[in-house]
């Protein structure tokens, strides 16, 4: 197997700002994660302060994005009170643009656009809020049909960024996830693969994209997981009757590991041989922990066997996500 064209830090698992930089989000219940407020300044030391709790379990990589409200420049603030041996790896993304004005119920809340001005203008906006470059910037959300991985002008710049050090991954959503990245491993700038790492949806739920993930790690990118938690339908707080034969089921073989359904769920990811790392998305430092406990799963065949019963077929699971309420 090739060396990784990018190493990411140990322990394998890191800390999504999805949640956090930005007053609404579709996890189950995240409305109950903000219980001083959410008006920028308390969104601001909500967010600090767990990056100090991740930071002090030994997370050492935190991943924004654009289109997270202010989740950069709350990652910046933070950032420019620790020195450069104190900080964690930091990845961001590019392509969504924020537009709910701080506003729970707005109308829209991300639109996305992967031209070359939005990648320009955005490259400029992350590096300003951050301080400095992040070790990797990715495409947000790559499809097919958005034409990203077919803009020779959009590609010519990121593959000037990578020669510059800055690592470049894309992130996938949607049932055809695995027919995008097939399509990106093909990318090539100036003789070399254009891209060194792939974020992707992967859960017990949507784990679709296993086999090409698979495929991407033996060819040298890192991978990357979000949504380990399918936005809280794989925790206590999903009480959908629609999902209570599957969480019978998850809670049957967490219960035999002592850990709660988000545990085993990011468990059973780091069971995956080609996973560098997953997202924990958590809204508060009691989720944290519990998602932290997966560090200390290890499965069983019948533990696999039993999980991998879970899947839903992959138009079914989107569709649902589709239908979360913004809380």
């Amino acid at each position: 197997m090739p060396e990784k064209r990018l190493t990411l830090p140990r322990p394998r698992v890191g800390l999504g700002l999805a949640a956090l930089g930005r007053p609404g989000y579709i996890n189950l219940g995240h409305g109950e994660d903000m219980p001083d407020g959410r008006d920028v300044e308390a969104m601001r030391a909500h967010c600090h302060a767990m990056l100090e709790s991740a930071w002090r379990h030994g997370l050492r990589y935190v991943d924004a994005a654009r289109s997270y409200g202010r989740a950069e420049a709350f990652l910046g603030d933070w950032l420019a009170h620790r020195s450069a041996d104190e900080r964690p790896t930091v990845g961001s993304k590019w392509g969504y643009t924020y537009t709910a004005g701080w506003q729970v119920d707005a109308d829209v809340h991300e639109v996305k656009e992967h031209s070359l001005e939005v990648l320009d203008r955005q490259w400029g906006e992350t590096v300003g809020a951050l301080g400095f470059a992040p070790a990797l910037y990715q495409i947000h959300s790559a499809t097919l049909d958005s034409g990203v991985l077919e803009n020779g002008s959009v590609l010519e710049r990121l593959g000037e960024l990578r020669d510059q050090g800055v690592a470049i991954g894309l992130t996938t959503s949607g049932p055809a996830q695995a027919e995008t990245l097939a399509r990106a491993m093909e990318v090539e700038i100036d003789g070399r693969p254009l891209f060194d790492a792939v974020q992707a949806t992967v859960n017990l739920l949507e784990p679709s994209v296993l086999g090409q993930l698979e495929q991407a790690s033996q060819a040298g990118m890192a991978v990357i997981i979000k949504e380990a938690v399918a936005n809280g339908r794989l925790t206590a707080r999903n009480d959908r009757p629609e999902d209570a034969g599957a969480m019978e089921a998850l809670d049957a073989v967490a219960g035999r590991h002592g850990v709660g359904r988000d545990a085993m769920a990011i468990g059973w990811l780091l069971d995956q041989a080609c996973v560098d790392m997953v997202l924990s998305g958590a809204g508060n430092e009691a989720q944290l922990a519990s998602n932290l406990r997966a560090l200390d799963v290890t499965l069983a065949p019948a533990d696999r066997e039993a999980l991998a019963a879970l899947a839903e077929r992959p138009e079914s699971y989107w569709a649902t996500r589709g239908g979360l309420d913004w809380n």
